[in-house]
């Protein structure tokens, strides 16, 4: 068995009573006290996480913005420095690859962060693409030089402030810049996983206990929590967030996955171009939605979907009891054609009704 890998945070975690699961090929903090206390903080005041697992690309060069526009779906030649887009990246069959963040630090430099578990098949994704391309790029992958802490919750932007990153807690939406830590240069992005406000936090590898320590102790006082990828789930779900592998496949476009307002046709070529405006002109085969159920019982993922008559019709991607409504909620890939309003789960033989919602679920 290979030994999983550990955050640069790991014995912060176990003084601070982490319990740990494998996460892909990481060792990873699910939960520190309960997934419903660090939830419902997230929610009202603030939580910490450590998602130092994830993967950070460097791109720069003369093409640099032109290379990651072929390769995403979105508009990367049209963002201004300081500001962060998200994307998927496709496949030629309109497939994703992964989705992402991409931070243009300057007009030639930009900073890509990959889901964790993607990132090894991210970077050869990206050196097959700049290999087939007569573009003055260089990529390399500096996931070892960071350790990331997102800070999210109603009250992040107060905490930041108050820990000596005002100029950090000021960013827009979707904004970035560098800070100062103890002589190491950070990078604050307002930008998050939860449905909250919040921002993540760039940091280097040996500073990062010294930094989570400042804002746990800074923000405790006002209800900050440490929280683990537990939460992190249950938080996405109710924002209606996708998570590569569930609501995100390579068998999932964007179209299909309800993240049409990310595929920007109008841009001469991108990988899956083709691909998706055939689907967009032919209509969607299927589409993720989000639900509700009555009572307590859960539909996990790969629960059958069915119609009125019984029939299946799409499967459950992600389910989970909202720590909020203290109901089970979920998302499922379902036939474009089927009735909405008549869909229910099959709980081993029980069809229990699925009340169609539009994210975020717990309002």
């Amino acid at each position: 068995m290979t030994e999983l890998l550990q955050v640069p945070l790991q014995e912060f975690h176990t003084t601070h009573g982490a319990r740990f699961v494998p996460f892909g090929d990481w060792s990873m903090p699910v939960q520190y006290t309960s997934i419903l206390e660090e939830h419902r903080a997230v929610r009202e005041a603030a939580g910490l996480f450590d998602v130092s697992h994830m993967g950070e690309f460097q791109v720069d060069g003369p093409d640099a913005a032109l290379f990651l526009d072929k390769l995403v779906v979105n508009h990367v030649c049209k963002l201004p420095d300081g500001k962060a887009v998200y994307s998927p990246m496709c496949a030629s069959d309109g497939g994703v690859v992964d989705d992402l963040i991409i931070y243009r630090l300057s007009p030639e430099s930009f900073l890509v962060c990959v889901n964790a578990g993607n990132a090894e098949k991210d970077f050869g994704w990206f050196l097959k693409q700049a290999g087939r391309w007569d573009l003055n790029v260089e990529i390399e992958d500096h996931s070892d030089q960071y350790a990331l802490l997102a800070l999210q919750g109603p009250k992040a932007a107060e905490i930041l402030a108050a820990a000596g990153f005002p100029e950090g807690a000021a960013l827009k939406r979707f904004c970035h810049e560098t800070a100062s830590f103890a002589g190491a240069k950070l990078r604050i992005c307002r930008t998050g996983y939860t449905g909250e406000d919040g921002f993540e936090i760039y940091v280097p590898p040996a500073m990062a206990e010294s930094l989570a320590k400042l804002l746990l102790e800074t923000g405790s006082p006002m209800g900050l929590k440490l929280c683990g990828l537990g939460a992190r789930d249950s938080l996405r779900l109710e924002a209606g967030l996708p998570l590569y592998g569930h609501e995100l496949t390579d068998a999932i476009t964007p179209l299909e996955a309800s993240l049409g307002w990310t595929v920007k046709f109008d841009k001469e070529d991108f990988i899956g171009k083709n691909a998706l405006a055939e689907q967009k002109e032919q209509g969607v085969p299927r589409k993720v939605i989000h639900f509700r159920l009555e009572g307590r019982r859960i539909a996990r993922e790969g629960t059958p979907v069915v119609d009125r008559s019984g029939q299946n019709v799409g499967q459950v991607l992600s389910g989970t009891l909202s720590p909020m409504t203290e109901g089970p909620i979920g998302s499922a890939l379902v036939d474009a054609h089927a009735e909405i309003d008549s869909l229910a789960v099959d709980l081993r033989g029980n069809h229990i009704p699925l009340i169609v919602a539009k994210p975020p679920l717990h309002r």
